[in-house]
């Protein structure tokens, strides 16, 4: 069972085009463009981190008892997203095509070691550990989908 490795890869997918469209717009310097991918890009990421932090995590913490280990090093890096996310916005309202492509690009490589972590350990391991409660999985997985379906809706 890999229900909720490849449902939240795919995300991972979603996320990724919203951000690469944001740095092409930031590139080309068409800033409102730009205005418009990032908010999205944002909506979508802060979204995915929200379901992580409130959902998964919560489920996995509880079902291991481990508070201690791969959540706590994805709940690290979720902020020095946040924190990115932050320089993307100064970039943006200064319309620094530079400092937009340094950010982003901290945030690319820091997004894409954190997916590969989440994709290839946390997930599976959720999927392994969590979808022995099948109720409970098939739950929280209807949870999830709905609260990404309403992100990518709102």
């Amino acid at each position: 069972m890999d229900r909720l490795t490849h449902f939240m890869q795919h995300h991972h997918g979603h996320c990724d085009e919203a951000f690469a469209t944001a740095e092409a717009d930031a590139h080309r310097g068409d800033w409102s463009a730009c205005a418009a991918s990032l908010a999205r890009f944002r909506a979508d990421l802060l979204g995915h981190l929200a379901v992580e932090e409130e959902r998964i995590f919560p489920a996995f913490e509880a079902s291991t008892g481990n508070t201690a280990g791969p959540t706590r090093v994805m709940r690290a890096e979720h902020e020095e997203m946040r924190e990115l996310l932050g320089w993307l916005d100064e970039a943006l309202a200064g319309r620094n095509a530079i400092a937009f492509a340094d950010a982003a690009e901290t945030l690319l490589i820091l997004l894409q070691q954190h997916n590969m972590k989440e994709e290839n350990i946390l997930y599976p391991m959720c999927d392994r550990i969590l979808g022995g409660d099948e109720v409970a999985f098939n739950q929280l997985m209807g949870e999830v989908e709905q609260a990404l379906m309403e992100v990518a809706h709102g």
